[in-house]
């Protein structure tokens, strides 16, 4: 039985949403401008208005397939990741894979949008708020799992620990677009891998 086909509406809006989210990462949601999502999408203003309300709304959708992007990829690294402790290190080895494509597409979405909503939009910069606290209440679980496993230093602090690996690979991301030199993420991450080692429990 074939699968069904989404209405045709709904491939439009989908066809919007992916033209518009590579675009907005790289210009901001300021510097993006309603010709440049016509000349990407090839649609009419008034094709992109009759899917969308406005400017805002498409925003919000593209930051969202940017992140369930992201989050899709980890999803799979930390399934593929057999114990706890691969679990930690899929984090920073999973930007060491794709952190050339993080760079090309305009830098992370999510720090992106954080820096440039922060005084400007209140519903992208809570959901950028939104996403950074699921990766670090994310982090923290694997760590206290890790504590209670055994395989992790007790005295670790989870919390603090979490809040370090993001801003090392979030740094790491965002210095190496600045500068256009990759030993910034590459450093990021190595340090990110030497912290997760250093949580290891004292034999």
């Amino acid at each position: 039985m074939k699968s069904a086909i989404p209405p045709r509406s709904e491939r439009t809006r989908q066809l919007i949403i992916e033209s518009a989210a590579p675009i907005f990462n790289k210009k901001g949601y300021a510097g993006t401008s309603m010709s440049d999502l016509t000349t990407a999408t090839g649609l009419t203003k008034g094709s992109i208005y009759g899917n969308f309300k406005d400017k805002d709304d498409v925003a919000v959708h593209a930051f969202q397939h940017n992140i369930d992007l992201i989050f899709d990829f980890f999803s799979k690294e930390l399934k593929a990741a057999g114990s706890t402790w691969d679990k930690l290190l899929a984090y920073p080895r999973g930007f060491r894979k794709i952190y050339r494509m993080i760079l090309s597409y305009g830098g992370c979405p999510i720090l992106n949008t954080a820096v440039e909503a922060d005084d400007t939009h209140a519903v992208l910069r809570k959901m950028a708020v939104d996403v950074l606290a699921k990766w670090k209440n994310s982090i923290i679980s694997l760590i206290t799992d890790g504590i209670d496993e055994g395989v992790i230093d007790p005295a670790t602090d989870a919390a603090k620990s979490a809040e370090i690996l993001i801003a090392l690979m979030e740094g790491g991301s965002v210095l190496s677009k600045v500068t256009g030199e990759e030993s910034y993420m590459l450093n990021a991450i190595d340090m990110a891998e030497e912290k997760i080692t250093d949580m290891q429990r004292p034999t």
